[in-house]
């Protein structure tokens, strides 16, 4: 039985308002999104960015609760973020004025702790050093008991330990992370190293303190979402994709992984496709480059329904997302 449902405000403006353009454009992809989920496909859902930093969470939790979402490939940085926000929140400082700051004002704010993601100053010792604290211990025990675990499974297992909670600051339904570690979402963390976390955790193995094999690959996160996408794409599988770089490129890739390098020759392509970009199509650039392009590394079919909508991510995601919710 089909599912009736009334779409809210928020909806009903952008369908009103939101014609040509990239505007259209925003309209087009969510519907496309929401026709996915009705004939029973599944979504990837990238985060590049600094998403978790900008709160994407207050809008994405909802979504992966009411299973909008059925894998997420990020950055550490976002893995780790999320759950910075939710200890830390009345610690950061807004500097709405950071075009204007000066080469000594930044090394004030580096001074004072505060690391600036554009307006936004996330503060070291209350962020940063508070999960190295319990994350550590975490790291440390599974070493003891002989066991390997991906970045995530070690983020799930500190956020659902509990230890955290006597330093929640804002409301847990607000963090996409928790809400992923209540329903053990996937997750793929690929270059999980370049994140805070993961130089820490490099410097422990430095200083002879953990060894590196305690913690699962890339290449491992790899082969488990070839084998995650192989059990999961009797209906489909679209693939929304929220800036650039290696959280759209690498599990995006699986496909012609599994087609041409494991000669699966049943694998299908991605059955949806959306962007949100502010790349301009450039040279040789992955976050420029148009759906199109996908169609030759045999990542996208001829037929897969594509978007590229040019704007802020901060911008179109929680729309996209309140129309899918039907706000």
């Amino acid at each position: 039985m089909t599912r009736m449902t009334t779409k809210g405000h928020i909806s009903q403006f952008i369908e009103k308002y939101y014609l040509h353009f990239n505007a259209a454009a925003l309209v087009d992809a969510a519907k496309a999104y929401e026709d996915q989920l009705n004939s029973g496909a599944k979504m990837l859902v990238s985060l590049a960015g600094a998403m978790s930093t900008a709160e994407l969470g207050k809008i994405f939790a909802e979504m992966i609760r009411q299973d909008k979402v059925h894998i997420i490939s990020c950055t550490g940085a976002n893995l780790e973020e999320d759950i910075m926000n939710l200890v830390a929140h009345s610690h950061y400082e807004r500097v709405p004025n950071y075009r204007d700051l000066t080469p000594q004002q930044e090394w004030d704010l580096l001074e004072r702790g505060l690391n600036r993601v554009t307006d936004t100053c996330i503060p070291e010792e209350e962020a940063f050093r508070r999960l190295q604290e319990h994350i550590f211990k975490i790291w440390k025990d599974a070493e003891e008991a002989g066991e390997r675990y991906f970045p995530h499974e070690f983020m799930y297992k500190m956020l659902l330990s509990g230890v955290l909670e006597e330093y929640y600051e804002i409301d847990l339904k607000d963090s996409w992370m928790y809400a992923a570690a209540e329903k053990n979402l996937p997750i793929v963390v690929p270059g999980w190293e370049d994140s805070t976390m993961g130089n820490i955790f490099a410097s422990y193995v430095l200083k002879g303190e953990l060894k590196a094999s305690t913690m699962k690959s890339g290449i491992e996160y790899m082969t488990f979402l070839a084998d995650w996408y192989t059990d999961n794409s009797e209906k489909g599988i679209g693939f929304f994709q929220i800036g650039g770089g290696i959280a759209g490129d690498f599990p995006i890739c699986v496909v012609p992984m599994l087609y041409q390098d494991m000669e699966r020759t049943d694998t299908p392509f991605w059955s949806y496709f959306c962007q949100i970009s502010d790349s301009t199509t450039s040279y040789g650039s992955y976050s420029g480059a148009v759906p199109n392009e996908k169609i030759t590394w045999g990542k996208l079919d001829i037929n897969t329904p594509k978007f590229i909508i040019e704007s802020d991510a901060t911008i179109v995601a929680p729309l996209i997302f309140a129309y899918l919710l039907d706000m």
